[in-house]
Parts: C-alpha cells; sequence; structure tokens
C-alpha cells in the first residue's frame, strides 16, 4: 500500500503524483489538513513486504525508486 498526503496548493504533491502515474504506480491520496501529524508535504508512506513502513518526505525520486524497487512494483 502507497500513501501520498498532499494539500491542494503544494506543487510537489501534483508533481509526485503524476510522476507515479506515469510508472503505473497505485497509491492513495490523503489531505493532509485531516492529519495532524503530517507537518510538511508530499509525505509517502510505503508498506514494505517485511512489515515495516517506509515514510519518504518531499518528491525524494531516489528514496521513492529505492523503495518501490523492494516491492517490485
Amino acid at each position: 500500500m502507497i500513501k501520498i498526503y498532499t494539500t491542494d496548493t503544494c506543487v510537489y504533491c501534483h508533481a509526485l503524483m503524476e510522476w507515479l502515474d506515469e510508472q503505473g504506480v497505485k497509491f492513495e491520496e490523503h489531505n493532509a489538513s485531516e492529519d495532524p501529524t503530517i507537518l510538511s508535504v508530499p509525505v509517502t508512506q510505503i508498506d514494505m513486504p517485511d512489515g515495516s513502513t517506509t515514510e519518504i518526505l518531499g518528491f525524494d525520486r531516489p528514496a521513492i525508486k529505492k523503495a518501490l524497487k523492494e516491492l517490485a512494483v
């Protein structure tokens, strides 16, 4: 499961979601304003095969690619 915490006005959030769409990666978008623990956006949470969750702050393409590779996505 991949969750992306975004806001309507975040340019990087929209760029990240566009990029994931282009890669054919499915994700759920969540409004960060509804979660008081999310202070910056975008935040990508990826549930890993070992049961852990990887959290990536910002549109960190290398980190996201590495996590997706571990998922074999």
